[in-house]
């Protein structure tokens, strides 16, 4: 794979993912996060199963096992949390603090992979951040001790586990296989989501629900597997730090799609944070 070839699948990731977000959220607040995550995770399992069958002796390897099961863990808790930060704020918002991925990803490539950022690198990742605690403030700066916007908390949350879960999505492309990378872990998912599921006795209404949005449903699960499935034959033979920083631009996407369908109220100095955070994350893709 050429480099442009990778920056190709890159780009295509963040429109994607941009994309999928959005349909994530109307999804979730019609069927709920984790009948969301869990419909998400059936779909992948299947309709990737067949690119993975010839892989799954790989699976015998105890490194590469563990690093799966440790990828679904991770894959699960960070998605249910986003899925719930979606259901509850504004996604122009909740995109913006999934972000923070990003300087966790560059910090693991630099421990992990030896990929070492430069000085302007860390710098806008720096102002990234900034523009991200502009955006999560409500009314006024005095406001911000005392309210956030919905779904802060769950989305910070939910940044600190897919950081570390999109990192090994990366690692586990270039060390295993990309469709393994991906399969293994939406399998571990669909199993604890089922679980789950079964134990909060919802099981009577998880397909009645899923019928009423079928064909959204159908779009949220194949636009979200799309996006993760360009993202890790972006990563298979470039940096996980330089694939990453292009995609982490995919919040202009879905703040669009949020203020323009959703009707979304944004405050200006959440509109300066927002600017100053996507521009920081173009920037950075350039200089890398």
């Amino acid at each position: 794979m050429t480099f442009e070839l990778g920056i190709f699948f890159a780009f295509g990731a963040m429109i994607f993912w941009g994309l999928g977000d959005f349909l994530i959220q109307r999804t979730a607040r019609k069927i709920g996060a984790l009948e969301t995550l869990l419909w998400i995770g059936i779909v992948g399992s299947l309709g990737l199963f067949p690119f993975v069958i010839n892989d799954l002796h790989l699976l015998l390897d105890a490194s590469n096992l563990f690093l799966i099961l440790g990828l679904g863990v991770l894959g699960f808790v960070g998605s249910l949390m986003s899925f719930k930060a979606f259901e509850q704020g504004k996604i122009s918002v909740v995109d913006m603090i999934l972000v923070i991925e990003l300087p966790i990803i560059m910090v693991l490539s630099f421990i992990f992979l030896k990929e070492v950022p430069s000085f302007v690198q860390i710098l806008l990742i720096l102002f990234s951040l900034i523009g991200i605690i502009l955006l999560i403030a409500t009314e006024s700066f005095g406001n911000f001790r005392t309210k956030l916007e919905k779904g802060v908390l769950l989305a910070i949350i939910a940044a600190l586990f897919l950081g570390g879960y999109t990192f090994l999505t990366g690692f586990s492309s270039k060390n295993i296989t990309p469709m393994l990378a991906l399969w293994g872990p939406w399998f571990l998912c669909t199993i604890i989501g089922v679980f789950f599921m079964v134990f909060r006795k919802k099981k009577s209404v998880f397909f009645r629900d899923a019928m009423k949005i079928k064909w959204l449903l159908i779009s949220t699960c194949i636009v979200d597997i799309l996006a993760w499935v360009f993202y890790v034959f972006a990563v298979k033979n470039n940096e996980v730090s330089i694939i990453t920083a292009i995609t982490e631009s995919y919040p202009v996407i879905a703040l669009g799609l949020g203020v323009w369908i959703n009707r979304e109220r944004i405050l200006f100095h959440q509109w300066l944070g927002a600017g100053l955070a996507l521009a920081c994350s173009i920037l950075l893709s350039l200089t890398l």
